[in-house]
């Protein structure tokens, strides 16, 4: 699961610096480079220099790490429409809703 913040950050803005990946998964400095080292690991990811600054470096998604990333959207959309089997489109809704307001207040307790 963690793999799939990070894919889905790159896949919408494209190559980031590491620094910037950091404020679109909003997770901690060590726990993203353990993660990076993870995802190059399994060719999920490459990261490269940066032609703007010599002293950073590129995260882009490889090919394969495209092709997991559309596999694991199809198994959570099969997971979704199983566990909101019999609730109501309006029911569904208020519970996104309320989860949002849930998620907010924890990330505004840190």
């Amino acid at each position: 699961m963690p793999y799939i913040r990070v894919a889905v950050a790159l896949e919408e803005h494209g190559p980031l610096q590491q620094k910037d990946l950091l404020e679109f998964v909003a997770i901690e400095q060590p726990t993203m480079t353990a993660l990076l080292t993870r995802m190059e690991r399994d060719r999920l990811l490459v990261r490269r220099p940066d032609p703007t600054d010599a002293r950073a470096r590129l995260v882009s998604l490889t090919s394969r790490g495209s092709t997991v990333l559309t596999k694991a959207r199809e198994v959570m959309l099969d997971v979704v429409e199983e566990t909101m089997a019999g609730v109501s489109k309006e029911d569904q809704e208020r519970l996104i809703r309320t989860l949002q307001i849930v998620v907010r207040n924890l990330s505004d307790q840190k």
